[in-house]
């Protein structure tokens, strides 16, 4: 059954095009993983400054696997010495797929919310 994690992530307003550029510069970086199912980046159009990072996964244990992954380490390591703290500990710089780590972090808060798929519709 797929499982929806979403990482809200509170960026400031001058920091989001470059929070979208990291992520480009990953796009596919996690598609590999096991029980990966695909991932949006959703950028806010309403004046807020949280953006949410939704990945679909297979199941839990896919995505807890892919959290303990040598490619998460590399997309959420530590910032470089001297860059700006923030994100979601160990100096994380977007909490999803995507965002490589130079630079230092661009959020300065971040939580992931976790969801079954309860309904919907193919569209």
């Amino acid at each position: 059954m797929t499982v929806i994690k979403i990482n809200a992530l509170t960026v400031p307003d001058e920091a989001g095009d470059e929070l979208a550029a990291r992520f480009a510069a990953r796009l596919g970086a996690v598609d590999g993983q096991d029980g990966f199912e695909g991932f949006e980046l959703l950028r806010p159009n309403d004046g807020r400054n949280q953006w949410l990072v939704l990945s679909r996964w297979r199941d839990d244990e896919a995505f807890e696997a892919w959290t303990t992954s040598a490619s998460f380490a590399h997309g959420h390591g530590p910032a470089p010495s001297g860059a700006p703290q923030g994100g979601h500990g160990g100096g994380a710089t977007h909490g999803g797929p995507g965002g490589p780590p130079q630079g230092g972090p661009l959020s300065t808060a971040s939580e992931v919310w976790s969801f079954d798929i309860a309904g919907g519709s193919p569209g």
